[in-house]
C-alpha cells in the first residue's frame, strides 16, 4: 500500500518530525512513503515563480503576491541535507524523497538547472497556474466567474502535455485538479485524456490518483475522473495512489478507497 504525495512543510526540518509521518504510514498499513514539498517552498525557485505569477493591482494579484512572498523561505540546501541524514536511518516503511515542482512551459531548462546536483528519488510535476493565475487556491475561488471555462480546460490540458513530454518527472500530480472548484467545461474531454494516457505510456511516467480533492476541497469525486482513470488503465499508464497530506495524521487518507476505485475501474 503506497502514499506517494506527502508533504512535510508544517514541520521542522528535524529526524522526529520525519518520524512522525512514518510512524503514522506503518499505523496504518503502508508499505511505502513518498514525501516531498512543493518547489514554492524554496528560494531556489523564487526568480521561476517571479517571472510566471499574476502580480499586478487586481485583487487577485495583490494576494497571489503576498503568498509567494510568504512561502519563499526555505533553501533546497536545508532540505537535501535533511533528505541525506534520512537517508542514514533504516525506517520500518520505504521511504522516497522528492520534489512537486509546478511546471511553467519554456521553463524545463532552468527546472533542470536547480534540480541538479542531487539524487533525487523522483519528481513530481504539477500544473497549478495558467498565465500566472492560481487557478486551485481557495482564496481564487471567486475569480472563476465570468472565465470561459471550455478555454481554461482546453489551456490546462495542453500544458499538461508539456509537462509529460518535457522528460522533467517521474510522476505528475492531481492531473484533473482544475475541477476542484466544481466548473467543467461543455465539449467531451475523452479525446484529452486518451492523449494524455498516449503521451505518459511513450515517456513512462507516472499519474497518481490524488485523493487531495476530497481531502482539501471536500469534491464529491475522490481523484481521477472516472473515465480518465479507464482511460490511463487501458492505456497500461502506472497509477500510483496518493493522499495530498500535509500533516502526520493526514498520512494515508483514503488510500485504501483509491486501491478499491482503481481496482474495479
Amino acid at each position: 500500500m503506497i502514499d506517494a504525495h506527502v508533504h512535510i512543510e508544517t514541520r521542522p526540518y528535524r529526524p522526529e518530525s520525519i518520524w512522525e509521518y512514518v510512524t503514522q504510514a506503518e499505523a496504518v498499513g503502508l508499505t511505502e512513503l513518498y514525501l516531498l514539498e512543493h518547489s514554492y517552498q524554496f528560494k531556489d525557485f523564487s526568480e521561476l515563480y517571479r517571472r510566471h505569477i499574476l502580480a499586478d493591482d487586481s485583487q487577485v494579484g495583490v494576494y497571489q503576491r503576498g503568498w509567494l512572498e510568504r512561502k519563499l523561505k526555505r533553501s533546497l540546501t536545508e532540505y537535501i541535507r535533511l533528505i541525506q541524514m534520512m537517508r542514514e536511518i533504516d525506517f520500518p516503511v520505504k521511504v522516497h524523497w522528492g520534489l512537486e515542482i509546478c511546471y511553467f512551459p519554456g521553463e524545463e531548462t532552468t527546472i533542470k538547472e536547480i534540480v541538479s546536483g542531487f539524487d533525487w528519488d523522483y519528481l513530481v510535476g504539477a500544473v497549478h497556474w495558467l498565465n500566472g493565475w492560481g487557478f486551485d487556491h481557495p482564496r481564487n475561488r471567486s475569480s472563476w466567474n465570468g472565465k470561459n471555462i471550455n478555454d481554461i480546460y482546453r489551456q490546462y490540458f495542453k500544458i499538461m502535455k508539456q509537462m509529460i513530454s518535457s522528460g522533467l518527472f517521474d510522476h505528475i500530480a492531481h492531473a484533473d485538479s482544475l475541477k476542484c472548484f466544481g466548473h467543467y467545461p461543455t465539449f467531451d474531454l475523452r479525446t484529452e485524456y486518451s492523449e494524455i494516457a498516449a503521451l505518459a505510456r511513450q515517456h513512462q511516467v507516472k499519474l497518481e490518483f490524488n485523493c487531495g480533492l476530497r481531502l482539501n476541497y471536500n469534491h464529491p469525486e475522490l481523484g481521477l475522473n472516472p473515465v480518465f482513470l479507464k482511460t490511463l488503465r487501458d492505456a497500461g499508464v502506472p497509477i500510483v495512489t496518493a493522499s495530498n497530506a500535509h500533516h502526520p495524521e493526514e498520512v494515508g487518507k483514503f488510500i485504501r478507497e483509491a486501491e478499491e476505485l482503481i481496482k474495479n475501474v
